[in-house]
């Protein structure tokens, strides 16, 4: 079946390996779904994102020499400041799956379960010689990092240990709350592929043979208007009523080496 309300849709498998994606999945959920000001200038190739409550604030910038995606977050009461960093190939969908977690108004309203727990449940095994999980074809992997005074998360997908293996590598410091990393691990550890533009596919050159692609085909709309119907569903969901808060958890390191 084709046709002008067709078109053409690869979808990619794992989905750490299908590149970076429309950055829009998460700068016009983040500004029009959740009300996150925008500041731009046309000189400047940079996307510049400050939530409400001017506690958080997104950068989304081209940078050879380090992350693409910056998101700070400023101390508030007992909760330390933290950052989070992204790399130009991180899918958009992985980073939506800590985004909004951040800004879901009930997201730390319960205790956080382990950030490890969803991609033990996918399957995801233990290092034979490092700490953290690694996924079962062994690209992607995460691993809670403590060491002296260092505390951080990290996930990075690669097809070899050569620099130019790297794909995308995620930095959270150990700051970070569990929930938001879990948040992550979560869209990290989804079976589902996910959709990308067939013409040009944009899989990463070096995932390619490891990449699964399919191409399917689906109605227009629903290719055209799956942005719209994510910000109006992130829109609805801050009007929620917010239940009375549980005081927030860390996660505990699994090991320290």
């Amino acid at each position: 079946m084709s046709g002008p309300d067709i078109v053409d849709v690869a979808l990619v498998a794992p989905r750490y390996l299908a590149g970076g994606g429309d950055p829009a999945w998460v700068t016009a959920a983040l500004h029009r779904g959740c009300d996150w000001s925008a500041q731009s200038s046309s000189l400047v190739p940079r996307v510049l994102l400050t939530s409400p409550d001017r506690n958080a604030v997104l950068r989304l910038g081209p940078d050879p020499d380090g992350p693409w995606w910056v998101l700070q977050h400023a101390r508030v009461g007992g909760q330390r400041a933290w950052s989070v960093s992204f790399g130009a190939r991180t899918p958009v969908e992985i980073i939506a799956g800590f985004t909004d977690a951040l800004t879901d108004p009930t997201a730390a309203q319960v205790p956080a379960p382990d950030p490890y727990e969803p991609l033990r449940q996918a399957g995801w095994f233990d290092g034979h010689d490092h700490d953290g999980l690694t996924s079962p074809d062994g690209l992607a992997h995460v691993e809670h990092f403590t060491h002296g005074f260092t505390d951080c998360w990290f996930a990075r997908t690669a097809v070899s240990e050569d620099p130019e293996g790297l794909i995308w590598r995620a930095y959270l410091s150990g700051d970070t709350p569990a929930h938001l990393i879990t948040g992550l691990t979560r869209a990290l550890a989804e079976q589902a592929p996910l959709p990308r533009d067939p013409y040009p596919l944009r899989v990463p050159l070096n995932a390619r043979r490891q990449a699964r692609v399919t191409t399917t085909q689906r109605p227009a709309a629903e290719v055209g208007f799956a942005l719209e119907r994510r910000v109006t569903a992130l829109a609805d969901r801050s009007k929620q009523p917010v239940p009375a808060p549980v005081p927030p958890r860390a996660p505990r390191p699994r090991r320290t080496r």
